[in-house]
């Protein structure tokens, strides 16, 4: 799973998915996001990662999760 902005790479963070150029994993931002933490409270204490990246990767998810449910 490479694209613009996300990277698996088995020597990064154990070859989990991170944001591109960075060692966050998409699974924090996906914790954060559970937990009811805010984009920019997110972004405060990450901020490797891009708003670019963010929104990418959440347009994404919905766009997968509307393909599964066949919408």
């Amino acid at each position: 799973m490479n694209s613009i902005f996300v990277t698996v790479d088995p020597e990064v963070m154990s070859g989990a998915p991170v944001f591109k150029g960075t060692r966050v994993m998409l699974q924090t931002l996906i914790d954060h996001i559970e937990a009811g933490i805010t984009l920019d409270d997110f972004m405060d204490g990450f901020p490797s990662v891009s708003r670019e990246q963010i929104h990418s990767f959440l347009s994404e998810s919905v766009q997968h999760a509307k393909q599964l449910v066949g919408l």
